[in-house]
């Protein structure tokens, strides 16, 4: 009987590997290049003092901002000392108070430097006002606030300060928001949030239609659609993945001792005359039934086994297999 080799075998799972090593570096180029965009700008954050100084440690933080709404109520018994910094070293701060009613007995200190130390810009308490404020730009991209409050006061005590970043750029150079007023450059995340950043409300105008149209669910189109592409990337590496393991687990397992190297070699058997026990000539067939008969009895290490068993190799079939040959 002629048995032929069964060829190579089913393709390698190199591809596979491959290919989900190439989408898997195309969602996490997606994945960062969404969070890069985000690293330049960020939408107005909220602060009061009573959080900001309630711990030494909170003190020491610089908060870095591109707008900040920082609110005093009646806070009693502090000396806090609060830095702001803008993202970058081209911008500087812009103050404004939308309110401004500090009790005689407290103050308001502000430096235009990075610390609580040296001369201030400004010392404001119950003789000052919001118009009388007006606006205040710093010359650096830091701005210090001292807050020093006694032990009484009322409900109405406090204030409310908007702090905005921005850039003196003309038309050209700026790439984010240009106020109308003075060609002040602010962060594109500051429009269209309730808040006058631009102090001739051009950051709050019909604009703010427009770009209300392009947000889903209180996010970016942009952002959206980065989340929605690497959700597709990881998807599509599951599938593949679940694929290739289904592909490898029907593979079938060819025995060792009937590969070959060359696909069209053929295995062949002598013929040869066998005696049986009382010298009579019997047929190479029926010898060979015989000895596959009696190779269940015969069987070395874990073909006759119960462990071997239990992979396949039980007696009858090792005898199938036998007579086949």
């Amino acid at each position: 009987m002629i048995l032929k080799s069964r060829g190579p075998g089913p393709p390698s799972s190199l591809f596979y590997s491959k290919f989900q090593l190439i989408v898997f570096q195309l969602t996490t180029s997606f994945i960062i290049f969404g969070l890069v965009s985000k690293v330049s700008s960020e939408p107005n954050k909220y602060f009061d003092m009573k959080t900001l100084c309630k711990t030494q440690f909170m003190q020491g933080i610089y908060q870095q901002i591109d707008g900040a709404v920082l609110t005093s109520k009646n806070e009693r018994n502090l000396d806090c000392v609060v830095t702001f910094q803008t993202l970058t070293v081209l911008q500087r701060f812009m103050l404004r108070f939308d309110r401004l009613r500090i009790d005689c007995n407290d103050h308001l200190y502000i430096y235009d430097v990075a610390n609580a130390v040296g001369p201030y810009r400004a010392d404001l308490t119950c003789r000052n006002t919001t118009e009388a404020f007006g606006v205040m730009f710093t010359g650096s991209n830091y701005v210090t606030l001292r807050y020093i409050t006694d032990a009484w006061g009322t409900e109405i005590n406090g204030f409310e300060l908007l702090i905005t970043a921005f850039k003196n750029q003309s038309v050209q150079s700026c790439f984010d928001f240009r106020c109308t007023h003075k060609n002040h450059c602010i962060s594109k995340d500051l429009i269209c949030d309730g808040l006058n950043h631009c102090l001739d409300g051009s950051d709050e105008t019909l604009l703010c239609n427009s770009r209300n149209a392009g947000v889903v669910f209180g996010v970016n189109l942009s952002t959206v659609l980065v989340i929605v592409v690497s959700l597709g990337l990881l998807l599509l590496v599951m599938c593949v993945t679940f694929i290739a393991c289904l592909c490898r687990t029907g593979r079938q397992v060819t025995p060792r001792h009937i590969q070959s190297n060359n696909a069209n070699s053929t295995l062949s058997f002598p013929i040869e005359n066998v005696y049986n026990a009382n010298g009579n000539s019997i047929g190479v067939n029926e010898s060979h039934i015989m000895s596959c008969n009696n190779i269940g009895r015969k069987l070395p290490g874990n073909w006759g086994h119960p462990v071997g068993l239990k992979l396949g190799y039980s007696e009858v079939r090792v005898r199938l297999y036998c007579q086949a040959k």
